[in-house]
């Protein structure tokens, strides 16, 4: 059986940003970034909702 939308895991978020895993468990502390969801006691994203989110961002970083 193939999985049509797999579910990312914190390691492929920050990969695909190319920030650390920490940096999105502090934005997931202060309400940024792309919404994941616990499953069980593992937090995974959805890849269209990072993708989203990241193509909404302004780009303009000092």
């Amino acid at each position: 059986m193939q999985v049509k939308n797999r579910l990312w895991t914190v390691q492929d978020v920050a990969d695909y940003l190319g920030v650390p895993v920490g940096t999105l468990y502090d934005w997931r502390c202060k309400g940024y970034g792309p919404k994941g969801k616990r499953v069980g006691r593992y937090l995974r994203y959805e890849e269209t909702v990072v993708r989203q989110w990241f193509a909404q961002l302004d780009g303009d970083a000092a």
